[in-house]
């Protein structure tokens, strides 16, 4: 392989108008602007390394990239050939082109891409010179959307649905309501020429069958084809080896008789097995497929990493109060409470997510998260993603990449979902992480939004209940399928009176009123699975400074009645100066604070700090709500971890790194055994232990009240291996307080608290508690 991504390249740009260039050679004798490009990259960056324009993550800057959206943009390199070995192929590879694109090599056109999603690859055997000379034309992505003509069923009528929903991009590009509207253009992945041997792999797939957990037993196939310029095949070997650091579990050898063939390896013994985390190690292997010739020359060779597992999910089509179905997932025969969030967009400028996967999976397993939920309005992500998903027993719940609204049913648009999809499928289906294909994001929900076509039936959706559903049993018919998050069923539709209704399911999203956090909306709802739940918080004081201009940050226009000031607003995310969908999304942080306390302060400081408290202790109640009933709630996956875009919203690490409070909150009450309070219902505050692990454990814990000191409660425990036991409730206190909570098992010491009140609490009351709480102070062991 042979990277072009370090070489020379030049970035030309201009209004994609009746004058613009349909050529390199019209491109080099017009006015276009140009201008040093790197790639991987986005033309925004470029941009601003050319002082051209102004950094866009802060204050209202993004707004002057709007008259960008109509250029054409025109990347240029020139590459000396490299040596390619006779007989084999050259291939031009792009990773990912947003979006829409002309490949010119050599003054020829070679293909066009359509789609920012997925890897591109032209055949450019015969066309490489000593010198060649390269051209990428993207064109206007929102130029070519309106090329098409909406129809009404089931389309939003705005931005995301009306400009974005016929063009295979990045759908937050458009603007939602945690992103900003940055309709951008780039080669936002790697660029390289690759050899290809005439003899080599065009598929290798490996499932596990079956897996005996006691006996450490396993029964495994791989399912294999190639591609080859021999006509006599008999004479070659295939080489099977499956292997970790220490042991090598399987090696044989067999005659090729066919391109295409199944290899079942059965009875493989002393397996260590891949599992979630808590549940027990994410143990893999490496296994190699060769052909080899008589010679015993290798023509051929696919190496993979696998987790041996089996994984699958157990659904109901529909749920009610007096019976709420089952949502559940299942690895190795084992019920996995889940507990993790959703990975949105890890920046709105795509070509710099590579650098943010490390980081942002090293505080998954920070806070302990087992799942993460590929979110349908962000990307693909990069190999690395999942790499690091396997090594550390993270399930990944994936959609696909559509979001929020109904997309075209005709045969053009569906074709471009197919050749995506098989792509997708194909390259992230060998990871032991992957444990659901899900169709989408919410586009069954989004028909009843503001109530405009709730009578649309989602299951005549044909992309989501016949085409993806169909590609996923072609080509990965070990991962379960969901149509969509949340999924209303036929059944589900009919119950609600043919009508959609997510209550009616099983697995819901937790959006609501987003007012009190412990209001009826979520302690009375029967969902048993929970996939986006989530609370606001405000950034810290530090992060707020670098993300507006100084005279923005503080105060707002108005400050006793909030009203926000110009750069708040576009940090709400508004998508357009005209723009009024999100003009109250920072209301949220007020409203939320006045739930709970008697004051919603002016002072910035102050502001923030109650911000944060109200979001840390409703995630931290969310999470609690439906650990405390496991066995009849089965995981939840909150919204989010960090944020893509310097922006105020739900996410507990904000563009810059700086942790908010939830973050500290989630990582106590996210431990494999974790000692939990409830609310009094009647007969008590109940005090719950889980164990999300696969072994008995024993403990001890011990609950304080924070200002006096006293022991409220004290005890040994013992709970069977993914269990849950109830100890004696705790009678409710006669004036708000704190309880500590602490509780030791394995020798290792563990904190968490209880926020004892009634609304209306004054904010000092809590302040004072803080130090205690904010993750400075891990705490003395008491026990």
């Amino acid at each position: 392989m042979i990277s072009l991504r370090n070489g020379d390249w030049r970035l030309f740009f201009g209004q994609q108008d009746e004058n613009a260039p349909a050529s390199p050679d019209e491109l080099l004798k017009s006015n276009f602007q140009k201008i040093p490009a790197q790639v991987p990259g986005n033309v925004e960056l470029d941009l601003l390394n050319a002082g051209i324009i102004e950094n866009p993550e802060i204050g209202n800057n993004v707004y002057d990239l709007r008259k960008f959206e109509t250029y054409h943009w025109w990347y240029h390199l020139k590459f000396d050939s490299p040596e390619i070995p006779s007989g084999h192929l050259a291939r031009l590879c792009f990773d990912g082109i947003d979006c829409i694109a002309d490949i010119w090599l050599n003054n020829e056109i070679i293909g066009r891409t359509e789609n920012m999603f997925v890897e591109h690859r032209f055949d450019v055997t015969g066309l490489l010179k000593k010198e060649n000379e390269l051209f990428v034309c993207i064109h206007s992505s929102i130029l070519e959307g309106r090329k098409y003509q909406r129809g009404h069923w089931g389309v939003r009528y705005d931005a995301l649905g009306g400009e974005s929903v016929n063009i295979r991009k990045a759908a937050h590009a458009y603007g939602w309501d945690i992103l900003p509207r940055l309709v951008s253009a780039g080669i936002w992945k790697d660029v390289y020429l690759k050899s290809v041997s005439p003899t080599h792999f065009k598929t290798v797939y490996w499932v596990t069958k079956s897996v005996d957990i006691e006996q450490r037993k396993a029964s495994m196939y791989v399912d294999w084809e190639f591609a080859t310029d021999r006509l006599y095949i008999d004479d070659l070997i295939l080489q099977i080896k499956i292997h970790n650091e220490t042991t090598t579990v399987f090696d044989e050898s067999f005659n090729i008789y066919s391109t295409v063939f199944r290899n079942r390896i059965n009875d493989l013994e002393k397996i260590e097995f891949w599992w979630p985390r808590g549940y027990g190690e994410a143990n893999l292997y490496q296994t190699e497929l060769s052909i080899q010739g008589k010679d015993g020359n290798v023509l051929a060779k696919d190496v993979q990493t696998i987790g041996i597992r089996t994984a699958r999910l157990i659904n109901t089509d529909s749920a009610t109060m007096e019976d709420p179905g089952e949502f559940v997932f299942e690895v190795n025969g084992e019920r996995i409470f889940v507990k993790g969030t959703n990975w949105v967009a890890l920046d709105a400028l795509h070509s710099r997510d590579k650098s943010h996967i490390e980081k942002c999976v090293d505080m998954l397993v920070d806070l302990n998260c087992n799942m993460i939920r590929m979110w349908g309005g962000n990307v693909y992500e990069h190999n690395e993603f999942y790499d690091l998903c396997d090594q550390h027993g993270i399930m990944v719940w994936h959609d696909f990449m559509m979001g929020c609204t109904m997309y075209p049913q005709d045969e053009g648009f569906m074709k471009k979902i197919e050749d995506e999809a098989i792509k997708a499928i194909t390259r992230i289906r060998r990871h032991p992480s992957l444990v659901l294909w899900a169709g989408n994001n919410e586009n069954d929900v989004s028909l009843e939004w503001e109530d405009d076509q709730p009578h649309i039936d989602p299951n005549e959706d044909v992309i989501s209940r016949q085409l993806l559903p169909g590609l996923v049993r072609r080509f990965d018919p070990k991962t379960p399928y969901l149509p969509s998050s949340p999924y209303i069923s036929s059944e589900a539709f009919r119950l609600a009176g043919n009508r959609i209704d997510q209550s009616f399911a099983p697995e819901q999203h937790l959006w609501g009123p987003r007012g009190y956090y412990k209001a009826s909306y979520y302690t009375e709802n029967h969902a048993k699975f929970v996939s986006e739940i989530g609370y606001h918080g405000c950034p810290n004081r530090h992060s707020l400074e670098k993300m507006f201009d100084r005279d923005y940050v503080y105060p707002w226009t108005n400050e006793t009645d909030f009203i926000w000031n110009d750069q708040w607003q576009t940090k709400a995310v508004r998508s357009h100066p005209y723009a009024t969908e999100t003009i109250k999304r920072n209301d949220l942080m007020t409203n939320q604070i006045k739930c709970v306390f008697t004051e919603v302060p002016t002072d910035l400081d102050r502001f923030i700090q109650a911000s944060q408290i109200i979001q840390a202790e409703a995630k931290k109640y969310f999470i609690e709500f439906w650990r405390m009933n496991k066995g009849d709630r089965n995981g939840i996956l909150w919204w989010n971890l960090r944020d893509g875009w310097p922006v105020i919203s739900d996410a507990i690490v904000d563009y810059y790194y700086s942790k908010k409070l939830a973050y500290h909150y989630i990582k106590r009450v996210q431990t494999d055994v974790c000692v939990m309070v409830g609310d009094d219902k009647g007969s008590g505050h109940p005090v719950v232990i889980v164990n999300d692990t696969l072994s008995d454990v024993d403990g001890r814990y011990l609950i304080k009240d924070s200002d006096s000191g006293a022991v409220l409660q004290e005890n040994g425990f013992e709970v069977k291996r993914n269990g849950r036991l109830e100890e004696k409730s705790l009678p409710p206190p006669e004036r708000t307080a704190l309880w500590t909570i602490e509780w030791e098992v394995n020798g290792e010491t563990y904190l968490n608290h209880y926020f004892a009140y009634r609304p209306h609490v004054e904010l000092d009351i809590y302040l004072k508690w803080l130090p205690s709480l904010d993750g400075s102070n891990s705490g003395k062991n008491h026990l």
